[in-house]
């Protein structure tokens, strides 16, 4: 019968059931088995969500395989290690005692150290007459080692789920920004169709994928996207069939080009007076009482450029080349946060008729500020649109209200 031992720990400590399995196991561990201790620890830090292990846990670990002397574990030269608190705080970067107590018992939890305590509870070890340790106590490596093979297959299998998630991510960025620019481009170019349903859709799949999720969560809100991307392909394929079969029917036809763009994002605002002439009755209302306005001295000053992006510096990061030097650079940044939001280019549009392309862009820009306590960027854009027709609403408590947010997160940082 092979002789086996199991150590209870010091003090206050209690035995449990699952420390005399943990023990028991590791002692029926084949002998005369090697591993490289820097692959079992690399091992570990790949597979440590599945232990619940924090950072901390693995820089202690780091500094407990410190101790060891050889570069591989290898039980005939034995693997238990002493270091007092004092010394292993200061290699596991300086860490407090009460945190490398707790991230001690986390290891021993997890069931990749063990605990080999002395009478007293203190860690040392006895050497013979040549210097070699003849019996030590302290943390005993040997889970390390006994665990190796199946650490390296849990490693393997986290390494191909993060890989996985990653797979399953980068297809959903795809497939948004297909169903996106394909929705954007309907809109811009007028094809027929209930687009604006579709872009409720495309928000509120995305609105229904936590800030935090899953790959199960992805992968269904994938599932979803690609559906409506799939619907929104049909409606083009529709629209451009019906193109072809009416295009024969005026080949004779006078073909008239409009020069101007009908985006009022690549060049600068025409007058009101030539975008009057190709609006709708509605919009061309709305026009003359823009007009009507400016000659009543009405319309609202635009913001010294400063003083915009110390309140709102998020929009910086969509500038061309990242920065923004002038008016012209955040108007058209001002584009990209508004197609990033699902802003309609109609909102956008009408947010400029009422407020000057300036001001528009500057409320695109607090809305990207204040983006996580906004539900519908587009519906809250519209809302100061109207406000601001109604001359209910200016920018200038926005403004001085995210300056002193800004100001007091700067401060707390600092």
């Amino acid at each position: 019968m092979q002789m086996r031992h199991v150590t209870t720990p010091f003090g206050r400590r209690p035995m449990t059931l699952a420390l005399v399995k943990g023990q028991l196991a590791i002692a029926e561990s084949h002998p005369g088995a090697r591993v490289e201790k820097w692959k079992v620890f690399r091992d570990v830090c790949e597979a440590r969500e599945r232990f619940g292990l924090q950072d901390r846990a693995l820089a202690v670990l780091d500094a407990l395989l410190t101790f060891y002397p050889e570069p591989q574990l290898d039980a005939e030269h034995g693997l238990v290690v002493f270091p007092s608190n004092a010394q292993l705080s200061i290699r596991a970067h300086g860490i407090t005692e009460s945190t490398l107590r707790r991230q001690l018992g986390a290891l021993v939890d997890a069931g990749l150290i063990q605990r080999r305590d002395s009478p007293n509870g203190k860690r040392y070890a006895y050497r013979n007459r040549d210097g070699e340790i003849e019996q030590a106590y302290g943390f005993d490596l040997s889970p390390l080692l006994a665990r190796a093979t199946e650490l390296a297959v849990l490693a393997q299998e986290v390494a191909a789920e993060r890989m996985r998630f990653r797979r399953v991510k980068e297809a959903l960025t795809i497939c948004r920004r297909d169903v996106r620019k394909l929705i954007t481009a309907a809109i811009e170019e007028g094809a027929s169709g209930n687009w604006g349903n579709v872009e409720a859709m495309y928000v509120g799949i995305l609105g229904r994928l936590p800030r935090y999720p899953d790959r199960t969560q992805v992968e269904a809100t994938l599932d979803e996207m690609e559906l409506l991307r799939g619907e929104v392909l049909n409606l083009l394929e529709i629209q451009l069939n019906t193109e072809n079969m009416h295009g024969n029917a005026i080949q004779n036809d006078r073909h008239i080009q409009n020069s101007k763009s009908e985006s009022i994002y690549e060049l600068e605002p025409s007058s009101e007076q030539e975008r009057g002439e190709s609006l709708p009755e509605e919009q061309q209302a709305k026009s003359v009482k823009h007009e009507e306005a400016k000659a009543r001295g009405e319309p609202i000053k635009s913001f010294p450029l400063g003083m915009v992006l110390r309140a709102c510096p998020q929009i910086v990061d969509y500038g061309p080349g990242g920065c923004i030097s002038h008016w012209r650079e955040l108007m058209t940044a001002a584009v990209v946060v508004r197609s990033m939001l699902g802003v309609s280019p109609s909102a956008y549009e009408e947010a400029c008729d009422a407020m000057g392309p300036e001001n528009a862009a500057v409320a695109m820009a607090c809305i990207l500020e204040r983006s996580n306590f906004i539900n519908s960027a587009g519906g809250y854009l519209r809302d100061l649109t109207r406000r601001s027709e109604r001359g209910e609403f200016s920018l200038g408590p926005m403004l001085v209200a995210l300056l002193k947010a800004t100001s007091e997160g700067a401060r707390r940082a600092g």
